[in-house]
């Protein structure tokens, strides 16, 4: 089993913490975010591996070695201001990063250049030379970035007076296709999109899977990893232990936030000492051990 630690909300950001705990105590519960009264219960002991998505892994760089897992990093690094996402300071988001690169070496630490909005302040241009910065700083460190362009989210269509946002041209590929080839290439890297239409390959983008079965048999030396049909990419599936709606980042073109006083409530029912990342376990809740 590969967990997601998570696409669903930034447990590696704000709740660390609860997460060391969980891991201490060997056990995380997961409500079904469409039938809240089931519990999933998975047992670290049948983790293969953990995948960290997160865009401040700052709050669990120094415990990294207290976890026997092996694991695998998605930091997301964007040049986005606060108009757009509430995250720290980018020049420490990119130290950690060099630091994690020193703790599970590149091959295991990748930078998520995502998702590439364009407006009237953040344009093709300033992307080919954000992303150009931004593999000069990182050379060494890290050996490939996925990029990814905005989604119509609901998120997305509520902010879409904030967001300005216009639409792709075909020369906006072909212009953060070339250039971002060649940043990529001059410091010692690959990049592909995150199962785009637009999948840039014809300018020298990868065309490949952000998490696959051959990066699961690195990881963990195991083959037998369903494939995640819903999404019609050919990703191995992972177990999110995250939750919708509980992020403070709270990013204009998030999928996952959605309803920020809800977010706010649910920062409320977060208690460190919970197996739910939010509120508490429930009488009538019906708990069932996750199968490997």
């Amino acid at each position: 089993m590969i967990l997601n630690v998570s696409g669903r909300c930034d447990i590696v950001a704000f709740y660390t913490e609860w997460f060391l705990k969980r891991y201490q105590e060997g056990f995380v519960d997961v409500r079904n975010p469409f039938y809240p009264k089931q519990v999933s219960r998975i047992y670290f002991d049948d983790v293969d591996a953990i995948v960290f998505c997160t865009k401040n892994p700052l709050p669990i760089i120094k415990y990294l070695n207290k976890i026997k897992k092996p694991i695998l990093f998605h930091i997301t690094l964007t040049p986005y201001k606060k108009d757009i996402e509430n995250v720290v300071d980018k020049k420490k988001i990119i130290e950690g990063i060099k630091e994690i690169s020193n703790i599970i070496g590149p091959e295991n630490t990748y930078v998520r250049y995502d998702p590439i909005l364009l407006n009237d302040q953040y344009s093709t241009i300033y992307h080919v030379k954000a992303f150009d910065r931004i593999c000069e700083l990182l050379d060494g460190y890290i050996k490939h970035i996925i990029i990814s362009f905005v989604d119509d989210y609901k998120n997305v269509r509520k902010n879409q007076k904030d967001l300005k946002l216009r639409n792709f041209t075909k020369e906006d590929y072909e212009q953060i296709g070339k250039n971002f080839v060649q940043s990529a290439k001059k410091h010692h890297m690959t990049v592909q999109t995150c199962f785009e239409k637009e999948n840039l390959v014809e300018y020298g983008f990868l065309k490949r899977d952000c998490v696959d079965r051959n990066l699961a048999f690195r990881l963990t030396n195991k083959t037998k990893f369903k494939i995640w049909q819903s999404r019609g990419c050919h990703c191995i599936e992972m177990v999110d232990i995250g939750v919708y709606n509980s992020c403070s980042h709270f990013c204009k073109y998030c999928y996952a936030n959605y309803d920020e006083a809800k977010v706010l409530e649910n920062i409320q029912k977060h208690h460190p000492d919970s197996s739910l990342l939010i509120g508490q376990l429930e009488e009538g809740d019906i708990i069932k051990v996750r199968k490997v």
